[in-house]
């Protein structure tokens, strides 16, 4: 296997190897996160984009109802329906619509805490990856990742979850914008995707989407997702330390164990990014969850909700934003989303909502 050098981004400046770096988690990353709310992460760089735009931001920052000092710390914690009103108010502030990426292209593996820590001392590219997946919900709860592939092709898909509707692609874009900048510190500057799937319809300048992925882009996409090479999944990440490694996995281990969240609410996560694949069912979850099915069945009871119920509500969210922010034709949104017919999903949609698909995105504005 190749060795690729990432020791650029170790300690935000601390130029020494892992070894010599203290073998504590710092205090400013070990706080549980609270349902509905989110740690700051890549978005702290809101206030430097705004900046940049020729926008003062506390005025915007108040007006989404937060606090400005909020921002002076990455794993400050916010409600994130407040952090899609913040977006959404960014875009409307400095007429920029491709706001998002602006933001996730200058954050880094340390914008995600404890997470981009084990990313960044994981054994291999493939290892901090799947870190990633499995971890990002004891920052994030907004952003779902998930890691698919076949035929040496990996897929890196990340789905926006509850997440105000007019919000959804902005986060998207700071997703991929870091994912990319983290691929990069890990495999190397020069690395480049195979490809990038935006969820989004294609903007009319397109420069700063090519500049920063260099790779060829497909708008108008069921999925925000980064497709690579399976073999980058093998390389080894120089320096990283096994004992910091260690420390970190333990850390986020008791984190997700205090983190408090609800059965039916995992189920959700996980749906987010697997209803547009052949994945999804309730067998399916389950295996996911190393249960069985029968068990699967009673937590969610216990909750009072059944996996059809919940599986039409995640339907129904993704429904929304493909028709709100994508130009992707109705019959391919119903193949999409498990539906033999268009039909089929038009009467779903009217159940759900009291309209018609097309009547929805007719009408635009939801929020």
């Amino acid at each position: 296997m190749t060795q690729v050098d990432g020791t650029e981004c170790l300690t935000g400046g601390d130029s020494r190897p892992p070894s010599q770096v203290s073998q504590t988690v710092p205090a400013t990353i070990r706080r549980t996160l609270p349902p509905g709310f989110i740690h700051l992460g890549v978005s702290k760089e809101i206030v430097p984009t705004l900046r940049e735009l020729g926008v003062e931001p506390d005025p915007v920052i108040r007006a989404a109802g937060l606090d400005p000092h909020l921002f002076d710390d990455a794993m400050s914690m916010i409600p994130f329906a407040a952090l899609g009103r913040l977006y959404t108010l960014c875009v409307a502030r400095t007429g920029c619509t491709h706001f998002g990426l602006l933001v996730g292209r200058r954050a880094s593996i340390l914008s995600l805490g404890l997470v981009g820590r084990l990313m960044r001392h994981s054994h291999t590219v493939g290892e901090a990856v799947r870190a990633l997946v499995s971890n990002l919900s004891t920052q994030d709860r907004v952003v779902v990742p998930a890691l698919t592939g076949r035929d040496g092709i990996a897929l890196l898909t990340f789905a926006a979850y509850q997440a105000e509707s007019r919000s959804g692609p902005q986060i998207l874009d700071a997703a991929l914008g870091v994912t990319v900048n983290i691929l990069r510190t890990l495999c190397g500057s020069g690395w480049r995707p195979d490809e990038v799937l935006l969820p989004r319809a294609a903007p009319a300048d397109q420069t700063l989407y090519r500049h920063h992925f260099r790779a060829p882009l497909r708008f108008n996409q069921e999925s925000a997702s980064i497709i690579f090479s399976a073999r980058d999944l093998d390389l080894r990440i120089a320096g990283a330390d096994p004992m910091m490694r260690a420390l970190l996995e333990e850390r986020i281990q008791q984190l997700k164990g205090a983190q408090g969240t609800e059965f039916s609410d995992d189920i959700r996560q996980l749906l987010r990014t697997r209803l547009t694949s052949n994945h999804c069912s309730a067998d399916d979850i389950a295996h996911l969850l190393t249960i069985h099915r029968r068990t699967l069945s009673r937590r969610l009871k216990e909750s009072g909700l059944g996996y059809r119920a919940i599986t039409n509500e995640i339907r129904f969210e993704i429904a929304r934003q493909l028709l709100q922010d994508t130009q992707v034709p109705l019959a391919q949104i119903a193949a999409a989303l498990g539906y033999s017919e268009a039909s089929a999903f038009t009467r779903a949609f009217r159940r759900w909502s009291g309209q018609t698909p097309t009547a929805w995105r007719t009408e635009g504005d939801h929020d």
